[in-house]
């Protein structure tokens, strides 16, 4: 009895030492990341596996012998024929057989940012996400093969939009739609120049050949954004509306692209531009939604690290800019105008809200990781919110994600023991090759989209679009805005699980 009352009392002396510890300052320097003490309701690292995982069941062209997701198959094994240029792999952005550049790019971006900030901590996954990362670049380095053009999709949307077919039978037209100097397209030019120089850093050390082409490319692909100025929504409205209309402008892009470019070249000439252009590209404007269509939010946060971290005197707005981002999302301040689910999940629209879930989860623990490193904080109008206090946010959307909701609901596919059956993805619906050999042809396809039954093809990792404002999911296989599934909803995800898990002792 008194020995297991001394040990009581030592083990509460230790655990107040141990919160002491966590109230102290910390540098980031090193991979020892602030430490939550208490005890993790999620298996964020299983989460993690998943979550990376997904991005095989993505995969477009011939795939690879180690290929773990093993209901896919080949396809698109001719794409670019009708340019005659060689377009083969990539990945389809969500639930159809079309290559969209524009996500595409964004996607390798944040899963870049992902593994830049996070990827110390991923252990065994860190070679699984530069996989990941490196099955997109190698497709956009094919689609920037000739100067002053990007080929920008595969695939006639509309056409493969009126079929419910597996990628592998794929028989609509595998059209073939580009930028160039006379029909410009800023926004997925930039998009592509910061994904490949995002992805030139995450290979710099492993594989330091393959780096120097990435950010040779993005130079040269950048340059030709700014150059030829003008929305791809324009030029190629026919074909990109309304999947990928741009609606922000292409002004982010080339202020995101020059902050990526900045980062992974260190030439003084994007710091210049930045400096130059920032506020003609809409640095102070106010926007609160990040995704891959708006960079804004994404762009301060990057640039605020210059100031915080490495003491760019000339980029001291960017914290200021940064902060106001931050405040908009503190419920109760003076400053919120972000609205949330009476479950609690961050709400910007109802189409694949998701998306901003993941992508403001991750920018919250990403800015509380430079805050930190600087020793200091938020200033929401001269109210002070802490690293801590971000990290909390950030954690508690990741948890409703993970299934803490009203529903109980896990929204990533494979993750915990309730989710979503009937996603919106024609691969997962459909049988597999393995158990139905012959071709499913383009219009049979629906009998199966419009039944009741559960998907037969696990996507595991897969994250849909999530529930409505008032915390509600049907999972039904037709409701594409709340039951699809996309690469750019996944990819911030990756670096946020990786904090977490390693927070919490799992890594």
């Amino acid at each position: 009895m008194t020995f297991s009352l001394s040990l009581t009392v030592l083990l509460s002396l230790l655990s107040v030492l141990l919160l002491h510890v966590n109230a102290l300052p910390l540098h980031y320097n090193h991979p020892i990341h602030h430490r939550h003490p208490r005890f993790a309701t999620h298996n964020y690292r299983d989460a993690l596996t998943k979550s990376i995982l997904f991005f095989e069941g993505q995969r477009s062209g011939k795939l690879p012998p180690n290929q773990r997701m093993s209901w896919r198959r080949d396809s698109g094994l001719s794409d670019g024929a009708a340019m005659r240029v060689d377009l083969v792999g990539g990945y389809y952005d969500a639930g159809d057989n079309v290559k969209f550049g524009f996500p595409m790019a964004f996607t390798t971006t944040m899963l870049s940012w992902s593994v830049i900030e996070f990827g110390g901590l991923m252990k065994g996954e860190l070679q699984n996400a530069r996989v990941a990362i490196r099955w997109a670049t190698d497709y956009l380095l094919k689609a920037t093969a000739h100067p002053n053009t990007i080929y920008v999709q595969v695939g006639d949307a509309k056409k493969d939009h009126a079929c419910w077919e597996r990628p592998e039978d794929m028989d609509t037209p595998r059209s073939v739609f580009k930028i160039d100097a006379n029909t410009p397209g800023s926004e997925v030019a930039a998009e592509t120049a910061a994904a490949l120089a995002a992805a030139s850093l995450v290979f710099r050390r492993t594989d330091p050949t393959y780096s120097k082409t990435l950010v040779r490319r993005a130079i040269r692909v950048f340059q030709f954004a700014d150059k030829y100025r003008g929305s791809y929504s324009n030029a190629l409205k026919p074909f990109v509306c309304p999947f990928y209309c741009s609606y922000s402008g292409y002004q982010d892009e080339l202020l995101w692209g020059a902050a990526w470019l900045h980062k992974a070249t260190k030439n003084p000439m994007y710091l210049n531009y930045i400096k130059v252009n920032g506020q003609i590209l809409g640095a102070a404007e106010f926007d609160n939604t990040f995704g891959w269509d708006n960079k804004h939010a994404g762009a301060r946060i990057l640039l605020s690290k210059e100031f915080l971290v490495h003491r760019v005197q000339s980029l001291h707005d960017y914290k200021g800019h940064a902060d106001n981002f931050v405040c908009s999302l503190i419920p109760g301040t003076s400053f919120s105008s972000t609205q949330y689910t009476p479950g609690g999940l961050l709400f910007k629209m109802s189409d694949s809200n998701m998306q901003y879930v993941t992508s403001t989860s991750f920018l919250l623990l990403t800015y509380a990781k430079y805050l930190t490193s600087a020793h200091t904080v938020v200033n929401c109008g001269g109210i002070a919110v802490t690293p801590k206090r971000l990290r909390t946010i950030a954690k508690k959307q990741v948890d409703y994600l993970l299934g803490d909701n009203p529903l109980k609901m896990s929204y990533m596919v494979g993750y915990g023991p309730r989710y979503p059956r009937r996603i919106h993805h024609r691969g997962s619906s459909l049988p597999s090759i393995a158990v139905h050999p012959g071709k499913i042809q383009c219009s049979a396809g629906f009998s199966v989209m419009n039944s009741q039954s559960p998907n037969p093809n696990i996507l595991v990792g897969a994250i849909v679009g999530g529930p409505d404002q008032h915390d509600r999911f049907p999972d039904e296989r037709s409701d594409y805005e709340q039951s699809e599934p996309a690469t750019y909803i996944n990819s911030p995800l990756v670096g946020a699980l990786a904090y977490l898990a390693h927070s919490f002792g799992q890594l």
